[in-house]
């Protein structure tokens, strides 16, 4: 089971843990991060959820999302996370998320890392990701009007893409 560090609106343990899929109680928040991983040319890697995932499955979404457990800073989670759904190994240590979103009781952290690396080679958590894949803007808005990506703001979105043409804000280094 995994377990949740409970945060007040500053970002703060309060000393609580919860128990993934418990309700939070009022004025708690909890940590989750993604990864955005962008080619040279442009394109999000994204990746197509399990059948049996809870939430979203079968729908494709950005390249990695999840939540913090108990201990892990964002950049920890962040890594952790995208080791165990692609097998990519990043060090974040030093890293800030290119962009923190505040969304119903979570605080989401975007991070922007350009990679121009074979898919292939990436080791898929079969449990949570069936497929990868690169797409560009445009076909990640057209599956959110087919109904077939998580459905994101397409404003998200286009925050994204636009914070992957920041040269100072995207991760390039420690990928090994």
């Amino acid at each position: 089971m995994e377990f949740w560090e409970c945060l007040d609106s500053e970002r703060r343990p309060t000393g609580r843990v919860a128990e993934r899929g418990n309700n939070l109680k009022k004025d708690e928040y909890h940590l989750v991060v993604h990864a955005c991983i962008f080619s040279s040319d442009d394109c999000m890697l994204i990746q197509k959820r399990h059948p049996d995932k809870g939430l979203w499955p079968s729908l494709w979404d950005v390249t990695m999302g999840g939540s913090a457990v108990v201990g892990e800073t964002s950049a920890e989670a962040a890594a952790r996370e995208i080791s165990e759904e692609i097998g990519l190994t990043l060090d974040f240590h030093g890293k800030r998320p290119g962009l923190s979103v505040n969304y119903g009781n979570n605080f989401d952290d975007f991070y922007i890392i350009r990679w121009d690396g074979d898919i292939g080679s990436l080791k898929l958590q079969p449990d949570e990701v069936c497929e990868v894949r690169w797409a560009d803007r445009d076909e990640i808005h057209g599956l959110i009007e087919a109904g077939a990506f998580v459905p994101y703001y397409h404003s998200l979105i286009d925050v994204l893409f636009d914070i992957n043409r920041n040269e100072n804000l995207i991760y390039r280094n420690g990928i090994k």
